[in-house]
């Protein structure tokens, strides 16, 4: 009797099913949570691998528009893209849109933001006029400030007293689509710092007022290190838009590259040599050059942000 108990007593123990180990727990989450990611990424199979490897594939052929006829051509079209002058200067026009974009468009937001968080009085009322402009069309935007830069209606030079051919003069040109693109989407980065700004702890603040840190100094010592890693977010997300800026410089100029070609970016010049030429090949050929130099800018931040933060520890 006293041994049946025992077995009867040890014996559910035995059974009991052991718990499951930690690979299958993932597996059994990505059975379940597969479901919910399959939609986004069977469209982000359709509309981004697959026009990637079908753009890839159109790079080695010398296609056209119609699509008949494609012969298999090798790197013919990325050795004559290296040596087309046309399309160095549009990239060069890019770069240099980026570079008077991204530091004015940094600073301009954190100044905004800085603005926002402090006031007041009517608070939403200056979130809202810094931020409206973001949510207009790039069509809409482009025209308005194609018409405020007209040298004979425009309000601009009304305004500054002056006669400058914003639209004509290619030293104006790229200078008038610069300040289309900081107006229409400062308000993006304006959203991103003025998030960051409100989740700074206001102890940090009280503290350095108790030990005496005037404004500047807490601007400099607490919320610019705050802020590094929405800087850097901001920075890297203006970038990659820039280098891509095609709506507002087409638009301004009436659908053309701008007095004296000073306004033709890289993905302009690309949409010309497919759909006005009717190179589709080479147009794919000097797409996939563009998204190695945006992928290679891509990395080069993730490597820096990856360096800092290591060196910082």
């Amino acid at each position: 009797m006293t041994t049946t108990s025992a077995e009867t007593v040890i014996a559910p123990a035995r059974t009991r099913t052991a718990a499951p180990s930690a690979t299958t727990r993932r597996r059994q989450g990505f059975q379940h949570g597969g479901w919910f990611v399959a939609p986004f990424l069977a469209l982000f199979a359709l509309f981004v691998i697959w026009p990637l490897l079908r753009g890839l594939y159109l790079s080695f052929t010398d296609a056209n528009i119609s699509g008949d006829g494609a012969g298999f051509v090798g790197l013919d079209n990325y050795r004559e893209a290296l040596k087309d002058d046309l399309m160095w200067e549009a990239l060069g026009h890019s770069a240099y849109f980026t570079l008077l974009v991204v530091p004015c468009i940094t600073v301009l937001a954190f100044l905004l933001a800085m603005l926002a968080h402090h006031i007041e009085r009517g608070k939403w009322l200056w979130r809202l006029c810094f931020f409206a402009p973001f949510l207009l069309p790039s069509t809409v935007a482009a025209n308005l400030w194609q018409w405020l830069f007209n040298p004979g209606t425009g309000m601009v030079n009304h305004v500054l007293g002056i006669e400058t051919a914003w639209l004509t003069d290619k030293s104006y040109a790229m200078l008038a689509v610069v300040i289309c693109t900081l107006w229409w989407t400062v308000g993006f980065s304006f959203l991103l710092y003025l998030a960051a700004l409100q989740g700074i702890p206001d102890h940090l603040y009280e503290a350095a007022k108790l030990d005496g840190a005037g404004a500047w100094h807490r601007i400099v010592h607490i919320t610019l290190p705050m802020l590094r890693h929405i800087t850097g977010l901001v920075v890297a997300l203006q970038i990659l838009a820039s280098l891509q800026v095609f709506d507002q410089a087409v638009v301004m100029m009436d659908f053309g590259p701008g007095p004296e070609n000073s306004t033709r970016t890289f993905v302009q010049y690309t949409l010309e040599e497919g759909f006005t030429s009717y190179r589709v090949g080479y147009a794919s050929a000097i797409s996939i050059i563009f998204f190695v130099i945006i992928a290679a800018v891509a990395l080069a931040r993730m490597w820096l942000l990856r360096n800092r933060e290591e060196g910082g520890r």
